[in-house]
């Protein structure tokens, strides 16, 4: 098992000490979320919510995901980065394989790509993208971006997108690892087809088994059950040694951890100590034990 630190909207100064403080304390990953804007009118719901509400999120810090990882990257030397997700539809993929690449490249190849769908239709009417065939843009924008981070010349004419023949330089050594996220059928059946590995958004544990055992029938029907495949999860499972053993036992390869409800509209209270004590706790108390 892999363990990766979660922590969000939270002061954003604090972010390179947490980040420096997880890598010694044994974590493999540093899960950064992504949000580009905040709508003053919406009426699209949260899906991962019970009460559907984004209120959460209002007046929350969010740094930008790939200029966040380049700045910890550049003050750790092993631990990894999962973009978690990145909301690929709202980005021309061109620019977004030239980030990625760089940050990847910056990081000595430490970057995961988590990637998904918005759930906000305002999130795609902010930056002018069609809500409409998001799932065909999805799919078009990871050719694309894969084709690019190659290095070689690429072009596409896709439904969506018209690449002429380019390179991009640098691009990073090792292919850069996608991770799916979503919990629908098209979100689990994209991840099967062409991920590296899928990215779970939380939920209670009948959830979680279910939908690892719609994802592997998946990676079956497309003959990808013997490939290597990345299995990252919120769950609470993950705060016991007993718990991680049965995760492992659904085939979970990651867990993602973090020591706080971030879900409130109050700010985060917590001192930067706590959270480095915390971290540093649950390394000493379930890390090392499992």
């Amino acid at each position: 098992m892999r363990f990766g630190y979660l922590e969000t909207m939270t002061n954003p100064l604090f972010m390179k000490p947490l980040a420096i403080a997880a890598e010694e304390a044994g974590y493999d990953a540093f899960a950064v979320p992504d949000s580009i804007c905040y709508p003053e009118h919406a009426e699209t719901q949260y899906p991962y919510l019970a009460d559907g509400m984004r209120e959460f999120i209002e007046d929350k810090p969010f740094v930008e995901c790939l200029t966040l990882v380049s700045h910890l990257a550049a003050v750790t030397g092993r631990i990894r980065f999962t973009t978690d997700v990145m909301k690929l539809p709202l980005r021309h993929p061109v620019l977004m394989a030239k980030q990625l690449t760089s940050t990847a490249t910056l990081a000595e190849g430490r970057v995961n790509f988590g990637v998904g769908l918005s759930p906000w239709r305002e999130d795609y009417e902010a930056v002018d993208v069609p809500w409409e065939r998001r799932g065909k843009r999805f799919d078009e924008a990871i050719e694309i971006i894969r084709g690019l981070s190659s290095g070689s010349y690429f072009s596409y004419d896709g439904e969506i997108y018209q690449v002429p023949s380019l390179k991009l330089c640098p691009v990073p050594e090792q292919p850069i690892p996608w991770l799916i996220g979503g919990h629908s059928e098209p979100a689990l059946r994209r991840a099967a087809r062409i991920g590296d590995g899928w990215i779970h958004a939380g939920g209670d544990a009948d959830d979680l088994a279910t939908l690892l055992s719609r994802l592997n029938e998946l990676r079956g029907e497309f003959g990808r059950q013997n490939e290597p495949f990345q299995i990252h999860v919120i769950s609470l499972d993950a705060y016991t040694p007993d718990g991680i053993k049965r995760l492992e036992d659904l085939g979970v390869t990651d867990v993602l951890v973090g020591f706080r409800n971030s879900y409130t509209r109050e700010q985060d209270p917590e001192t930067l100590e706590e959270k480095i004590a915390k971290l540093r706790g649950y390394a000493e108390y379930v890390i090392a034990k499992s």
